[in-house]
């Protein structure tokens, strides 16, 4: 029997990552300071697993942005537009050009664009695809990485994204073929590598394969076969594993068994049940790795029910033909529990039922030893002290409160209604809030700069108190309104200065929650979060924003919005409770939410965003489980919104998201308002709304955040006529795709005072075009 580790996280254990590509972007360091940080961090990561006793280590699992830019580096596949900076720059910089875009020198290029990676929240950016599209080994990282391993003294297991799942990510960019037709191409770039890994003595290659988890058509099932039947040609010695997660196989299990290939990846958290129907029909020469520990979650593996999977497994096929493994690479968890010292903010008792990546290695190593057929005294401590550890989360009183679990209860479909349909409502918002043709508005944070963060950390420290700090954020506020007034926006924010992070924010002030010091997870680039812990019933103890929000408005005649985080989107961005189905946790935030809603309203404030940019990311990866799904988070949304006034507008927003197949759905949220991604799509995402004859308003983002670049006024013009040829101008907003914290002041202000003229533009151009 064997471990290993599907992958590792890249921040470092104190996002030294983060720090060195932000300095670096800044030019504050050079570009072999930062590959050495990389190095540094590979090199730890290594260390660790070895030291644990892991017996394939994973490389290749690094990465400075996202794993799936590297693979487009690697072959090639470079977008035109980069070409000038391809021949100028070195290979890192074309790679964040790429990844962030370039306006510098001379150039103004716009960035690749970015999606969530499955049902996480981890985005990645969108291979682009084009008809006879030529690929060739361009960077060599995934070669390089492996030999800095075999310096360091490990033969370690490439971790390369499988070619077809690569392929079902990327995007094709004109019409008239399928993007499965440059398999056939892609291929001799794969073969090329794997030679090379051979040649260097690699054994093992894992192929990671999500997509065998999704629903399939028959040309990317047969795709499959002939893919993998040429790399077993090619390569008779080589040790492949082909790993499968986020799903069960299901209708693909056939497909998936048949493969020739040497050990298959289940993931048995997500789907336990597929072991026995795997172990049905499994051939004699496959191995199967179980991943039997939680990648996504932060909860303590329960050992004995690891250990059943795992003799249900060895019983069947013999403990030499198992793996044992999390369910999916641990990028997806924080670093260490050991950095978790302060009893104030992480008590000892919730501690002890959590385990994140560093201790899920130990985990793994620990169930190989349980599973062994006569394990020490010291391991069998382990299984004591984790049963013992497990037995008290299940009983603990921290966990459970009956008059959460009461008001549930009594829950009606009347709570999830509006008093009238949207038609009704809109004329009595206009009569009360009067608002211009192309009303301009931002989603709600502006830029968090240092001063900003030096005086939360001081106040933290108690270095300020409450008073100091109190009137440090009234200044901001005042500041980001007196601006906002002063370029013509018709919507105001406060600006968020008083907010960390958008679920946290919220998660330090409910209950049935708790925080970690530095529990962070990559986002995307270097952008990393905090995801807050709920570990017990939910509720609201006290009003969470109506301080800053009835300030914000005292300061200023126009409407200031109430800004909000959505019950789907706080449960998706949370590591949440496993000891109850999601749907009951987020109707609990639901109700917390929708107290804040009543009491925003009752300060007068008339306009309040529910933001939920994670329900689509939310969707199960099979469609036949949808509807479930979409059911009980739109309940969710509509619990947190219908308490109010026919006249208080309800916003929502939304971003990197895919809504053909759910646009229904998100007409049934009935926000008066809706609020999303569509820059970097160029409108693309608007057909959707279109088609469907979308009834409410809606805010297409006409100002990428995620990048640096600041758009022209008369680009942002353009993008208005695309959303007014599809959407009747009467209702459309104006807005930036996203919060404004990440960016800096200067770009901000360029941007938005380039957005207002831009909306001023189109009002002139749609009367022009009207009279």
């Amino acid at each position: 029997m064997q471990t290993h580790i599907l992958g590792y996280p890249r921040i470092g254990s104190n996002r030294e990552l983060k720090k060195a590509c932000e300095q670096y972007w800044s030019g504050k360091i050079t570009l072999d300071e930062l590959l050495d940080v990389g190095k540094n961090i590979r090199q730890n990561n290594w260390k660790l697993q070895q030291e644990a006793g892991i017996d394939l280590i994973p490389c290749n699992d690094f990465s400075f942005y996202d794993q799936v830019l590297d693979m487009t580096l690697t072959l090639g596949a470079i977008p035109e537009r980069y070409e000038e900076i391809a021949l100028k720059k070195s290979e890192t910089d074309l790679y964040f050009a790429m990844a962030r875009g370039f306006q510098k020198e001379g150039l103004d290029i716009t960035a690749m664009e970015m999606t969530k990676w499955f049902d996480t929240n981890y985005h990645f950016i969108v291979p682009e695809f084009h008809k006879n599209q030529e690929f060739k080994l361009f960077s060599r990282k995934i070669i390089n990485e492996f030999l800095d391993a075999k310096q360091v003294g490990i033969n370690a297991k490439p971790v390369i994204i499988g070619l077809l799942t690569y392929i079902l990510l990327g995007k094709e960019k004109e019409e008239g073929f399928n993007k499965l037709e440059l398999a056939q191409k892609i291929l001799p770039v794969y073969i090329q590598i794997l030679k090379e890994l051979e040649t260097h003595g690699a054994e093992y290659i894992q192929f990671d394969e999500p997509f065998l988890a999704l629903d399939l058509d028959e040309k990317s099932k047969e795709t499959y076969s002939l893919i993998y039947t040429e790399i077993r040609k090619q390569f008779p010695h080589l040790k492949i594993i082909v790993a499968t997660y986020f799903e069960g196989l299901r209708d693909n299990l056939s497909l998936a068994v048949s493969l020739p290939v040497n050990v298959l990846h289940l993931d048995l958290v997500r789907s336990p049940e597929q072991l026995e129907e795997v172990l049905k029909v499994i051939p004699e020469t496959l191995h199967l790795s179980l991943g039997v520990i939680d990648g996504r979650n932060i909860w303590k593996n329960d050992f004995e029910k690891s250990l059943r999977l795992i003799r249900q497994a060895t019983d069947k096929i013999g403990s030499e033909r198992i793996l044992i493994a999390p369910s999916c690479s641990l990028l997806h968890s924080p670093s260490d529990l050991d950095l978790e010292n302060n009893e104030s903010v992480l008590s000892s008792e919730i501690k002890q039922w959590m385990a994140f990546a560093k201790q899920k290695v130990s985990e793994t190593v620990t169930l190989k030893k349980l599973a062994a057929e006569n394990p020490d005294y010291s391991t069998l401590l382990l299984l004591a002290e984790n049963k013992k550890a497990i037995e008290s989360r299940k009983t603990s009183p921290l966990i459970h409160n009956s008059e959460v679990k009461d008001r549930v209860d009594v829950t009606t479909e009347e709570d999830a209604k509006r008093n009238k349909p949207f038609s009704i409502r809109k004329i009595s918002q206009q009569d009360i809030l009067n608002l211009p043709l192309f009303p301009t508005t931002t989603i709600g944070s502006f830029p968090q700069t240092k001063e900003v963060r030096n005086w939360r950390a001081k106040f933290k420290k108690g270095e300020l108190n409450a008073k100091q700090y109190d009137d440090l954020l009234k200044k901001e506020t005042e500041r980001t309104i007196r601006w906002q007034e002063e370029i013509g926006i018709d919507v105001l924010v406060h600006g968020e200065f008083e907010r960390n992070d958008m679920v946290e924010y919220f998660g330090e002030q409910l209950s049935g929650f708790v925080f970690t010091q530095n529990g962070w997870v990559q986002s995307y680039g270097s952008r990393c979060v905090k995801p807050p812990v709920i570990f017990g019933d939910v509720y609201r103890p006290n009003p969470m924003t109506v301080y800053w929000s009835e300030y914000a408005q005292s300061l200023t005649k126009k409407w200031v919005k109430g800004m909000l985080t959505g019950p789907v989107t706080i449960l998706q961005w949370s590591f949440v409770r496993d000891d109850q189905p999601r749907s009951l946790t987020c109707k609990q935030i639901a109700l917390a939410i929708r107290d804040e809603v009543n009491d925003l309203e009752k300060a007068g404030i008339r306009i309040i965003q529910i933001d939920e940019p994670a329900i689509r990311e939310g969707l199960p990866l099979r469609k036949s489980d949808w509807q479930h799904y979409l059911q009980w988070a739109v309940e969710a949304f509509r619990i947190s919104a219908s308490g109010v006034e026919d006249a208080t507008q309800i916003h929502t927003h939304m971003c990197y998201s895919e809504f053909n197949d759910i646009i229904q759905n998100i007409a049934d949220m009935d926000a008066d308002v809706i609020t999303i991604e569509c820059s970097r799509s160029q409108m693309e995402l608007l057909n959707a709304f279109a088609d469907f004859k979308y009834p409410n308003e809606i805010g297409p983002g006409v100002y990428d955040i995620h990048s640096p670049r600041v758009p022209s006024k008369d680009e942002m013009v353009e993008l208005l006529k695309k959303a007014q040829a599809v959407i009747p101008a009467q209702q459309l907003w104006v807005n930036p795709d996203c919060g404004l914290k990440t960016r800096h002041w200067d770009e901000t202000e360029k941007a938005l005072i380039a957005m207002v003229e831009a909306s001023r533009e189109a009002s002139k151009l749609f009367a022009v075009q009207t009279h």
